[in-house]
């Protein structure tokens, strides 16, 4: 029995959600204080490491040809204009979401994520000033509390250092967007989003593979359902899809379905990890609302400089190889 266009496209939505383990977009330092010990490169380059990024490359490369046909449907069409009269919000939603973000932290007595605890007055005292100025609106305003948040992740990253704070680099992304806006440069700032959020998740993605040991930590301390997979096999399973959707992010492919499926995988991790993967993850939910309005309406991906489908295919291939081995070794060269 042949399935309509329309039932494909539910199809390929709900395996997104079904075959995505629900942990994999859960952050190894928030849940674990289990001291972190590298797993020997050889190790982390299995068999079943490399053979799984042949695959997806190959996934990938066939998917930018799929894509534009999905787009073409009737109810992506009517899906796009709906959303597209709530595009005019996308920047009040950020500045404004941003400061509820840093209210719930602030509350938790934390900023930016659960493992960043505000030990002083002062520290306090600056995030709530930066929540004030956030909430005036006025485009001035704007400006003054991005460099107020600026000055905050620099205080921070001072104290975590700056290999740490890497996991959170869509924070400066925030930052570039509320500060350029009402500029000539207004319209580079929702691609820097999408870039950095992108890249913040392969960064942490490439966490579970070089510290192995702190996921298997959370995985028996929170019982996290496996699938039926050994716990090292799931491990390598989850990171590559959270690193697949960063990817995909910055290569401008899938971003509105992709962060419909990752919002509801984020909501469904809170019942297994509660109030803390509220507080850490709310940011992210934020961009990933911009991103549903906003689809790629702005966004000129990479994979357009290539005009005919075998250069698409065969770039996407490649670049996901290269993507994948710089963030590997870079992250494995500076890890601790």
């Amino acid at each position: 029995m042949m399935l309509s266009r329309k039932q494909l496209v539910f199809l390929l939505a709900g395996m997104l959600m079904i075959f995505s383990p629900v942990w994999a977009y859960a952050h190894v330092k928030w849940f674990t204080h289990v001291a972190p010990v590298k797993e020997p490169i050889e190790h982390i380059l299995s068999p079943l490491f490399m053979g799984i990024a042949l695959l997806v490359a190959l996934v990938l490369a066939v998917l930018t040809q799929l894509l534009p046909k999905l787009m073409h449907l009737p109810l992506a069409k009517r899906l796009d204009e709906a959303l597209a009269g709530y595009r005019k919000w996308s920047r009040y939603i950020l500045k404004y979401g941003t400061a509820l973000a840093l209210l719930v932290q602030i509350l938790s007595g934390t900023v930016f994520a659960p493992e960043f605890r505000v030990t002083h007055t002062g520290e306090m005292l600056w995030v709530w000033i930066t929540i004030a100025v956030l909430v005036i609106p006025h485009h001035a305003a704007t400006k003054v509390a991005a460099a107020l948040l600026l000055a905050l992740f620099l205080y921070v990253t001072s104290q975590a250092g700056l290999f740490h704070m890497l996991d959170y680099g869509f924070y400066l992304a925030i930052i570039w967007v509320l500060f350029i806006g009402k500029t000539r440069l207004e319209e580079w700032g929702f691609p820097t989003l999408y870039l950095g959020t992108g890249l913040s998740l392969c960064w942490v993605a490439v966490e579970k593979w070089v510290y192995p040991f702190m996921t298997v930590d959370i995985i028996q301390t929170h019982h996290v359902p496996t699938f039926g997979f050994p716990p090292d096999m799931f491990i390598v399973l989850a990171a590559y899809i959270e690193f697949v959707v960063g990817y995909l992010l910055v290569v401008g492919i899938l971003n509105r379905l992709l962060a419909v499926v990752v919002t509801i995988l984020f909501i469904l991790t809170t019942t297994i990890f509660g109030y803390t993967e509220v507080v850490g993850h709310l940011m992210i939910h934020i961009i990933l609302l911009i991103f549903i309005i906003e689809g790629v309406s702005f966004y000129y991906p990479p994979i357009a400089m290539h005009k005919t489908r075998l250069d698409q295919m065969v770039f996407v291939f490649l670049n996901f190889i290269f993507v994948l081995a710089t963030f590997l070794l870079l992250y494995y060269r500076f890890a601790s």
